[in-house]
């Protein structure tokens, strides 16, 4: 099972049994209604917070290994060409 469909199952779970906690409460219908609408409003703001958390990180990861590869290719580039200059130099010695 992948790890974001375990975690959205536990956050469903989670706000199911919220929501069922809040609705056999003895409390007025009215109450009621804004308790849950509170906290479908928190955990709303709770995931979108952790979401933009995730992507930013993702975000920030790819610009790193983005720039590492570049790094990388340079140094390949350069070592390719020493390489190249070495083969001229000893076919011009033969």
């Amino acid at each position: 099972m992948k790890t974001s469909t375990t975690i959205l199952g536990i956050l469903g779970a989670a706000a199911a049994g919220a929501a069922i906690g809040v609705l056999f409460a003895p409390d007025k219908g009215s109450n009621t209604r804004k308790k849950i609408k509170d906290k479908s409003k928190d955990y709303g703001d709770n995931i979108k917070t952790k979401f933009d958390g995730i992507v930013s990180t993702i975000k920030s990861n790819g610009k790193e290994i983005i720039e590492d590869g570049k790094s990388k290719l340079a140094q390949v580039k350069d070592d390719f060409n020493t390489l190249k200059d070495d083969a001229k130099a000893v076919k011009s010695n033969y």
